[in-house]
């Protein structure tokens, strides 16, 4: 499969945002999967405290969604876009999952809630209702973990129990973190569980802080297949998806849990 990462800066006006992201899902027309950084409609505005971002709210029925659904279907593709999402029960950071037939076949939206400086997302985001998800495509079952749920360990792993060769992380790294060490942490996330992994991440400076860009592709053994620069960019990178069942095979980890004696 072809997968497209779209590295992007984000402005606080929403329509130059959707007229950036509509030009990138042309630009990746010869993709398979297209998916984007966290929040791509809006400023990463989890690094304040307290603020009215109700504006950027969609739902699934939003005039922006549907924009999104008619380039999945134009084009072909699964596209996977990561929005502020407005649902009956809470508001969510929810990746939605279209078909190349441009309907929403489900929504992943982030399971484990942070709050740190920088990050005061329990301000602003409800736990997912339904935890994680797994989607199957002609190229192999596709997995969506959101930004800091990577940061826990069962999150890569349910995907990949659930048979997911590929898992996908739309997030917002800022040039502040510790960015060696998450690399690191989706190389050995990669390599105990056999799966592809794919981060997509921001870039641009946005308040006091810079997103990194460095989007990252990551295959089952845990070497790094593509690693993007700090610019703005389309990444794409070819993926054998049957990959992953021939390294579960060779290193069979998942088969070897024994989680009666887990705590």
């Amino acid at each position: 499969m072809k997968l497209g990462m779209v590295q992007m800066a984000m402005s606080p006006d929403m329509a130059k945002n959707e007229e950036k992201i509509l030009r990138f899902c042309d630009e990746a027309h010869d993709c398979d999967l297209v998916f984007f950084p966290e929040v791509q409609y809006s400023p990463f505005f989890a690094q304040y405290e307290g603020r009215d971002v109700g504006r950027y709210l969609l739902t699934p029925d939003s005039p922006q969604v549907t924009r999104l659904q008619q380039k999945a279907k134009q084009h072909g593709y699964y596209l996977s876009p990561n929005i502020y999402l407005q649902q009956p029960h809470g508001r969510y950071d929810a990746s939605l999952f279209i078909t190349p037939k441009g309907e929403i076949e489900a929504i992943s939206s982030m399971v484990h809630i942070f709050s740190a400086p920088c990050f005061y997302e329990t301000g602003y985001y409800t736990p997912s209702p339904d935890g994680f998800h797994v989607y199957d495509t002609p190229f192999g079952k596709v997995g969506i973990v959101i930004c800091f749920d990577r940061h826990i360990p069962e999150s890569v792993r349910t995907c990949a129990a659930m048979g997911a060769d590929l898992v996908i992380i739309p997030t917002a790294n800022m040039c502040s973190e510790p960015l060696d060490l998450f690399e690191a942490e989706i190389r050995t996330e990669a390599m105990q569980n056999q799966v592809f992994i794919a981060m997509c991440n921001r870039v641009g400076a946005e308040g006091n802080e810079v997103f990194a860009g460095q989007s990252l592709a990551v295959a089952p053994d845990g070497s790094v297949l593509y690693k993007a620069d700090g610019k703005e960019r389309l990444v794409t990178v070819e993926l054998d998806l049957t990959e992953a069942a021939r390294w579960k095979a060779k290193r069979p980890f998942i088969n070897l849990r024994r989680p009666e004696f887990y705590k």
